[in-house]
């Protein structure tokens, strides 16, 4: 009887070793260095219920500005959806944050981190989306429109498109949005884009707003807004035509209340922003 009962208990035992582990190698945040030759290093986020959504889980692929750019990776957990979770939003993806060493993004190099992706963790491949700001909000136009069948909605904010061929930005669902008071990247920038596409007639699934007045570093508070997250993982790529959700809409008025829901006594993220750009920066 002695002899069952603790054959018993150490199978016990062993199924929570086996549970805890496999649970556990899910629920962190992985960095990846030199896995892509020639590629980016990124951070890979796994969500607390991942172990028991696996392939219906989506994907955020969040590009950061060039103030963050660096070998040292912990620079993009300086402001964006890493930083958001650890201040308490919950955000139910996969989040890949690729570290830009310098310079502008390159999509090719944004795809093989998300091909590495599909092949290393269980995922839902029709919900992949993009989030970039600054030179994050260029890198998230160009690598859309270099793979918009890849990417299920994308949101640039105050960047522009460096594309030369930027018909596949009509592909997708966009959101752009700039402020009016930005001295960092003029909202000159996205709205060059969208004139673009509205005269190739390329505008259908296109959705922009220009802030009055916000600043550069203002924006960075849409990263941290239950209802960007909520947007972006109402679109895959198998809706048919692909339309862009209308009745989401963020204004001035959602900036002061961005981070209402989430933890206090931290130091706004536009104000960690603004301290290491210059108003002259390019991006």
């Amino acid at each position: 009887m002695k002899k069952n009962t603790l054959m018993i208990l150490l199978a016990l035992a062993c199924m929570l070793i086996f549970s805890t582990t496999a649970k556990a190698q899910y629920d962190f945040l992985r960095p990846v260095k030199g896995e892509i030759p020639g590629g980016y290093d990124f951070w890979v986020y796994t969500p607390t219920d991942y172990y028991y959504s696996l392939e219906s889980t989506p994907v955020v692929m969040f590009l950061h500005g060039a103030s963050l750019c660096s070998k040292d990776m912990n620079r993009s957990r300086r402001y964006g959806p890493l930083d958001a979770i650890v201040r308490g939003r919950q955000i139910d993806a996969l989040v890949i944050v690729p570290q830009n060493p310098g310079g502008a993004w390159n999509p090719d190099k944004l795809n093989d981190i998300l091909e590495w992706t599909k092949k290393n963790y269980a995922m839902d491949s029709t919900r992949v989306y993009v989030l970039g700001m600054s030179l994050g909000g260029y890198g998230t136009m160009d690598f859309a429109s270099a793979y918009p069948d890849k990417i299920a909605a994308a949101m640039a904010l105050c960047g522009g498109c460096s594309a030369k061929d930027k018909s596949g930005l009509g592909h997708l669902p966009l959101w752009i949005i700039h402020g009016t008071g930005d001295r960092a990247v003029s909202v000159k920038q996205s709205q060059v884009v969208v004139k673009e596409l509205q005269d190739t007639n390329n505008d259908k699934r296109l959705r922009f707003d220009w802030l009055r007045g916000a600043s550069h570093g203002a924006l960075a508070r849409i990263l941290y807004m239950r209802k960007t997250y909520e947007w972006l993982f109402s679109h895959s790529t198998t809706n048919p035509g692909r339309p862009a959700r209308p009745d989401i809409t963020i204004d001035n008025s959602d900036l002061t209340k961005a981070y209402k829901d989430m933890k206090r006594g931290v130091p706004s993220p536009e104000i960690i922003f603004e301290k290491s750009i210059k108003d002259d920066d390019e991006y």
